[in-house]
């Protein structure tokens, strides 16, 4: 296909997994009256809570994941593509640590592939404030690409985006649409969010699809927003600005060729050696 419409849901998720299940369900139903091809949504899609005892009540394995169950029926019943940008599962992992898993599904609600986020976000700042992701979660070990009817998505999830050797190993296997949802923080967001996603684009020559949380959560913390769709030329076509809705932008397919006929970054590219010579 060298046309693809996609649907972007930016989501406002809250700490009830049901109520956030039901907006996504409401907008697969949306999206498909909108004639998309397939509907995207934000990282934690299905609950986002960092109180963790309240949030361990309502996790579940992938298995009896509700969120996940019922996107899969709204998918097979709507006849339309999901990426479901990601959920925190617990029981995948034999560490005892959560899983912040993405899935693809397709028209059928057949799992068509899956990616665990593998780059973890741990800090201590200055100001005393420190964020540990690595104590609750534990990170992906694979590199996952899927074809669909509109050519090879590479998978990524929110911090992973300023990791650009996993969008070349991604490319090198033949991505041309990457996926980056995530729950970026107001700060970073404003400093980092566009240049990243514009940067994994044009040094990719691919599109970029990155569904955003927005606004403020019911557990306290506030999101940037600002979903994005990103061409290989790293034009945004699409900027949902703050809060939640949904948004529609048109992806001419063959603009990917195009563009790495013009820049043939990709074609050109050598390994790097490991070693670093310093004189």
């Amino acid at each position: 296909m060298t046309q693809m419409r996609a649907a972007i849901f930016q989501m406002t998720s809250g700490v009830d997994p049901a109520r956030n299940a039901a907006a996504i369900v409401e907008m697969v139903a949306r999206a498909k009256g909108e004639g998309a091809d397939m509907l995207f949504t934000p990282e934690m899609a299905g609950c986002l809570d960092r109180d963790r005892a309240r949030a361990a009540a309502t996790m579940r394995g992938e298995a009896d994941d509700p969120v996940l169950a019922a996107v899969r029926e709204a998918a097979a019943r709507e006849g339309l593509w999901v990426h479901l940008g990601s959920l925190p599962l617990k029981g995948e992992r034999a560490d005892g640590r959560l899983a912040n898993r993405s899935f693809l599904i397709d028209g059928s609600g057949e799992i068509r592939a899956r990616y665990d986020k593998i780059h973890l976000f741990d800090v201590d700042l200055a100001t005393g404030e420190s964020w540990r992701e690595s104590s609750v979660y534990g990170p992906g070990e694979r590199v996952v690409a899927a074809d669909t009817p509109w050519g090879r998505m590479g998978f990524s999830i929110c911090y992973d985006m300023r990791f650009p050797d996993l969008y070349r190993a991604l490319t090198n296997a033949g991505a041309t649409i990457v996926l980056a949802p995530a729950a970026f923080t107001v700060p970073t967001g404003r400093a980092h969010w566009h240049v990243l996603l514009r940067a994994r684009a044009i040094e990719a020559g691919c599109f970029v699809i990155a569904a955003a949380q927005s606004g403020a959560h019911e557990d306290g913390r506030t999101t940037y927003g600002h979903s994005l769709v990103v061409d290989p030329w790293g034009e945004v076509l699409l900027d949902m600005g703050e809060g939640e809705g949904l948004g529609l932008a048109d992806l001419d397919l063959a603009r990917i060729e195009d563009v790495r006929s013009r820049v043939p970054a990709i074609a050109n590219r050598r390994p790097i050696p490991e070693d670093v010579t310093i004189p």
